[in-house]
């Protein structure tokens, strides 16, 4: 059985850089993937699952790498819309203001949660996130400045640094990439740091951890509002290339959703939570025309997916390939 030693050193292992080669192949993929796409493939549905895909990369590195289950990271992503949507129309902020604005909320909103909810552990720290969710959610609902269930609409584009008009569809495609690949990068760094092996150990056995002196309490709360400020960025984001912050992003649906994202990807894979929000928003665009059956068809396949895919299809695919992905 593996000791926290050996968790805490695994990036001096010799297996690692070829792992990181392996990694590093599948991201320029990606990338390439995500750059080519638009001219292929409709870039408004391109940027939701862009804006997506950061939220489960978001709240991956919290369940994942942490082991915390939290039902309740829709607060972080529909109040960073609403921030960020009311900056941006009400008080006339550029978008790169609004946005970071939005994101500075949701850190600070994930703090005051955090610093409540990693006092307890297991499914009591989930029901706490989730109860304090709903309490952000109803105050999003009675709030004057949400339009409770209208949402604030017509929200700027605005232009990226005074100097990228984001009213261009390509161009605002574009700095969504960006904002993606800089979180993803983020969390790709924390994961892979000495921050990252800690926080493995802390998930694997947290008394062992405690016991060689670490404190695991401000580890997990840094890993929260770490995971809180990257879920308020695609939160922000997607305020601005919807136009819209409205009730559906901070409802506790929301929250089951990007679960249900992490675990078809691929829970604590890297690149899992990518490829499980991309099939999660197609499954959405596509079977819209279905009506009320949707769901029952979202369920049907997500039921599938998890009894032929017990490790999440990228989870399976590294599985498969024998490579770390």
């Amino acid at each position: 059985m593996a000791t926290v030693d050996e968790y805490v050193e695994a990036p001096a292992l010799p297996a690692a850089p070829a792992t990181l080669r392996h990694q590093y192949a599948a991201f320029a993929v990606m990338v390439a993937f995500f750059v080519l796409a638009p001219f292929v493939v409709y870039p408004v549905f391109l940027m939701k699952a862009l804006c997506f895909a950061l939220f489960a990369c978001a709240f991956n590195l919290l369940i994942g790498y942490v082991g915390l289950l939290s039902f309740g990271h829709a607060a972080f992503l529909g109040a960073a819309g609403y921030v960020t949507a009311h900056a941006a129309k009400v008080w006339g902020w550029p978008p790169e203001l609004a946005i970071l604005g939005g994101t500075a909320a949701a850190a600070a909103l994930g703090l005051a949660v955090g610093a409540l909810a990693i006092r307890r552990q297991g499914i009591y720290f989930a029901m706490i996130t989730l109860a304090l969710a709903q309490m952000i959610y109803f105050f999003c609902l009675q709030a004057p400045f949400t339009h409770g269930e209208d949402g604030i609409q017509a929200v700027p584009r605005g232009t990226l640094l005074a100097l990228f008009d984001l009213r261009q569809t390509m161009t605002l495609y574009f700095v969504v990439l960006a904002i993606f690949v800089g979180g993803f990068l983020l969390i790709y760094r924390a994961i892979h740091s000495p921050f990252g092996q800690i926080l493995k150990a802390i998930r694997e056995n947290e008394p062992r951890a405690v016991s060689l002196g670490y404190k695991a309490d401000q580890y997990k709360l840094i890993a929260f509002v770490l995971s809180a400020l990257l879920s308020g960025l695609a939160g922000g984001t997607k305020a601005i290339v919807f136009q819209l912050a409205s009730l559906t992003d901070v409802h506790w649906t929301m929250s089951g959703e990007v679960v249900l994202m992490t675990l078809l990807g691929g829970l604590g894979t890297v690149f899992g939570p990518v490829a499980g929000a991309f099939i999660v928003v197609a499954l959405e665009n596509y079977l819209a025309q279905l009506g009320a059956w949707v769901t029952v068809v979202q369920g049907v396949i997500f039921v599938l997916c998890v009894l032929t895919f017990r490790r999440g299809i990228v989870g399976e695919l590294a599985r498969v390939l024998k490579k770390s992905l």
